[in-house]
């Protein structure tokens, strides 16, 4: 079994919108949370256990350019 998880750190909003630009993506293969933490941000727990590694690779590449992406968009509305 392999597993791997990418933690984000940031505002609630943010974390909400990443959030949802992978919820559509493979649901079954990975897990996400928002959790808040003490000073007032929250942290994206995405995580991903598959029965390979080459499989947790792919998965978890397609979700990282997936945030990177959606991230990017942000960056981009916000500025």
């Amino acid at each position: 079994m392999a597993t791997c998880e990418a933690r984000w750190i940031g505002g609630v909003e943010r974390a909400r919108a990443l959030l949802s630009s992978i919820e559509a993506d493979d649901p079954g293969m990975f897990t996400a949370k928002i959790v808040e933490l003490d000073d007032g941000q929250v942290e994206l727990i995405v995580a991903v256990t598959t029965d390979s590694i080459p499989t947790l690779q792919a998965t978890m590449d397609d979700l990282l350019a997936c945030l990177a992406a959606a991230e990017a968009s942000l960056d981009v509305i916000q500025d």
